[in-house]
Protein backbone atom coordinates (compact mmCIF):
# COMPACT_ATOMS: atom_id res chain seq x y z
CA UNK A 1 0.00 0.00 0.00
CA UNK A 2 2.86 2.56 -0.46
CA UNK A 3 2.88 4.54 -3.78
CA UNK A 4 1.06 1.73 -5.74
CA UNK A 5 -2.37 3.74 -6.05
CA UNK A 6 -4.10 0.81 -3.80
CA UNK A 7 -5.81 1.25 -0.54
CA UNK A 8 -3.60 2.68 2.68
CA UNK A 9 -3.07 -0.46 4.86
CA UNK A 10 -5.84 -0.68 7.55
CA UNK A 11 -4.47 0.95 11.07
CA UNK A 12 -4.42 -0.61 13.96
CA UNK A 13 -7.62 -0.44 16.37
CA UNK A 14 -7.15 2.50 19.05
CA UNK A 15 -7.26 1.66 23.12
CA UNK A 16 -10.99 2.80 23.01
CA UNK A 17 -12.00 0.30 20.58
CA UNK A 18 -9.67 -2.28 21.59
CA UNK A 19 -11.65 -1.89 25.20
CA UNK A 20 -14.98 -2.12 23.55
CA UNK A 21 -13.92 -4.95 22.22
CA UNK A 22 -12.89 -6.73 25.73
CA UNK A 23 -16.24 -6.09 27.43
CA UNK A 24 -18.38 -6.82 24.51
CA UNK A 25 -16.31 -10.14 24.79
CA UNK A 26 -16.72 -10.27 28.43
CA UNK A 27 -20.66 -9.72 28.10
CA UNK A 28 -20.42 -12.91 25.54
CA UNK A 29 -18.79 -14.96 27.77
CA UNK A 30 -20.82 -13.57 30.82
CA UNK A 31 -24.33 -14.73 28.95
CA UNK A 32 -23.06 -17.74 27.41
CA UNK A 33 -21.68 -19.09 31.69
CA UNK A 34 -25.33 -17.99 32.81
CA UNK A 35 -26.90 -20.27 29.82
CA UNK A 36 -30.52 -20.63 30.20
CA UNK A 37 -29.94 -24.07 30.74
CA UNK A 38 -27.74 -23.75 34.17
CA UNK A 39 -31.00 -20.87 34.46
CA UNK A 40 -33.75 -24.12 34.35
CA UNK A 41 -31.39 -26.03 36.59
CA UNK A 42 -31.63 -23.75 38.95
CA UNK A 43 -35.11 -23.51 39.44
CA UNK A 44 -36.15 -26.88 38.04
CA UNK A 45 -39.67 -26.80 39.84
CA UNK A 46 -40.77 -24.02 38.75
CA UNK A 47 -39.48 -24.54 34.62
CA UNK A 48 -41.41 -27.91 35.31
CA UNK A 49 -44.44 -25.67 36.09
CA UNK A 50 -44.38 -22.89 33.99
CA UNK A 51 -41.23 -23.20 31.14
CA UNK A 52 -42.31 -20.03 28.90
CA UNK A 53 -42.93 -17.83 31.95
CA UNK A 54 -38.78 -19.33 33.18
CA UNK A 55 -37.46 -18.67 29.25
CA UNK A 56 -39.22 -14.45 29.72
CA UNK A 57 -37.64 -13.90 33.11
CA UNK A 58 -34.34 -15.22 32.20
CA UNK A 59 -34.59 -13.04 29.37
CA UNK A 60 -35.30 -10.19 31.19
CA UNK A 61 -32.99 -11.09 33.93
CA UNK A 62 -30.03 -11.27 30.58
CA UNK A 63 -31.42 -7.96 29.47
CA UNK A 64 -31.15 -6.13 32.34
CA UNK A 65 -28.16 -7.49 33.59
CA UNK A 66 -26.29 -6.68 30.12
CA UNK A 67 -27.97 -3.53 30.11
CA UNK A 68 -26.77 -2.70 34.11
CA UNK A 69 -23.39 -3.69 32.81
CA UNK A 70 -22.83 -1.31 29.76
CA UNK A 71 -24.10 1.61 31.72
CA UNK A 72 -21.79 0.53 34.34
CA UNK A 73 -18.97 0.59 32.41
CA UNK A 74 -19.58 3.58 30.30
CA UNK A 75 -20.34 5.63 33.59
CA UNK A 76 -16.79 4.04 34.54
CA UNK A 77 -15.31 5.61 31.16
CA UNK A 78 -17.29 8.75 31.37
CA UNK A 79 -15.87 9.42 35.09
CA UNK A 80 -12.13 7.95 34.21
CA UNK A 81 -12.66 10.13 30.68
CA UNK A 82 -10.85 6.87 29.67
CA UNK A 83 -11.85 8.14 25.57
CA UNK A 84 -9.49 11.05 25.86
CA UNK A 85 -6.64 8.84 27.72
CA UNK A 86 -7.45 6.41 25.15
CA UNK A 87 -6.47 8.25 22.54
CA UNK A 88 -3.73 10.01 23.96
CA UNK A 89 -2.29 7.07 24.70
CA UNK A 90 -2.79 6.01 21.03
CA UNK A 91 -1.11 9.55 19.78
CA UNK A 92 1.70 8.88 22.13
CA UNK A 93 2.34 5.59 20.69
CA UNK A 94 2.12 6.68 17.19
CA UNK A 95 4.56 9.48 17.51
CA UNK A 96 7.00 7.10 19.84
CA UNK A 97 7.50 4.84 16.40
CA UNK A 98 9.78 7.63 14.86
CA UNK A 99 11.92 7.65 17.49
CA UNK A 100 15.59 5.30 16.61
CA UNK A 101 16.72 5.34 20.55
CA UNK A 102 14.66 3.23 22.79
CA UNK A 103 12.71 4.53 26.04
CA UNK A 104 13.99 4.45 29.44
CA UNK A 105 12.90 1.30 31.55
CA UNK A 106 13.83 1.06 35.61
CA UNK A 107 16.49 -1.06 36.27
CA UNK A 108 14.83 -2.05 39.64
CA UNK A 109 17.86 -0.50 41.73
CA UNK A 110 16.88 2.96 42.76
CA UNK A 111 20.29 3.80 42.98
CA UNK A 112 21.29 3.43 39.56
CA UNK A 113 18.18 4.66 38.16
CA UNK A 114 18.52 7.95 39.65
CA UNK A 115 21.67 8.02 38.45
CA UNK A 116 21.05 7.33 34.71
CA UNK A 117 18.99 10.23 34.94
CA UNK A 118 20.86 12.67 36.71
CA UNK A 119 24.46 12.22 35.42
CA UNK A 120 23.42 13.82 31.99
CA UNK A 121 21.65 16.53 33.38
CA UNK A 122 24.78 16.55 36.03
CA UNK A 123 27.05 16.50 32.53
CA UNK A 124 25.03 19.29 30.95
CA UNK A 125 24.95 21.27 33.93
CA UNK A 126 28.74 21.18 34.24
CA UNK A 127 29.44 22.02 31.03
CA UNK A 128 27.60 25.35 30.86
CA UNK A 129 29.09 26.10 33.87
CA UNK A 130 32.37 25.42 32.93
CA UNK A 131 31.53 27.51 29.48
CA UNK A 132 30.40 30.66 31.91
CA UNK A 133 33.47 29.91 33.94
CA UNK A 134 35.45 30.82 31.06
CA UNK A 135 33.40 33.47 29.69
CA UNK A 136 34.37 35.33 32.98
CA UNK A 137 37.73 34.12 33.18
CA UNK A 138 38.22 35.93 29.83
CA UNK A 139 36.20 38.70 31.23
CA UNK A 140 38.15 39.23 34.00
CA UNK A 141 41.82 38.72 31.82
CA UNK A 142 40.36 41.55 29.93
CA UNK A 143 39.58 44.20 32.30
CA UNK A 144 43.21 43.04 34.48
CA UNK A 145 44.76 44.20 30.92
CA UNK A 146 42.28 47.38 31.02
CA UNK A 147 44.03 47.86 34.63
CA UNK A 148 47.28 47.08 33.84
CA UNK A 149 47.05 49.43 31.01
CA UNK A 150 45.84 51.89 33.47
CA UNK A 151 48.17 51.54 35.69
CA UNK A 152 50.80 52.28 33.41
CA UNK A 153 49.28 55.13 31.43
CA UNK A 154 48.89 56.67 35.26
CA UNK A 155 52.89 56.02 36.10
CA UNK A 156 53.26 57.71 32.46
CA UNK A 157 51.20 60.66 33.69
CA UNK A 158 53.29 61.02 36.91
CA UNK A 159 56.75 60.76 35.17
CA UNK A 160 55.31 63.66 32.69
CA UNK A 161 54.14 65.50 36.03
CA UNK A 162 57.83 64.97 37.71
CA UNK A 163 59.43 66.21 34.41
CA UNK A 164 57.02 69.24 33.63
CA UNK A 165 57.60 70.22 37.43
CA UNK A 166 61.13 69.46 37.28
CA UNK A 167 61.31 71.96 34.04
CA UNK A 168 59.22 74.76 35.33
CA UNK A 169 61.51 74.38 38.25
Amino acid sequence: AGGDGGPPAPAAPGRAQVFATVVDTFLEKLVAAGSYQRFANCYRCFYKLQPEMTRSIYDQFISQLQTSIKEEIQEVKNEGNLEVLFNSLDKIVEEAKNQEEPAWRPSGIPEEDVRSAMVPYLLKHRSYLRKVLKEKEEENRKVAESVLAGRDRIAELQQLIQARKHAWQ
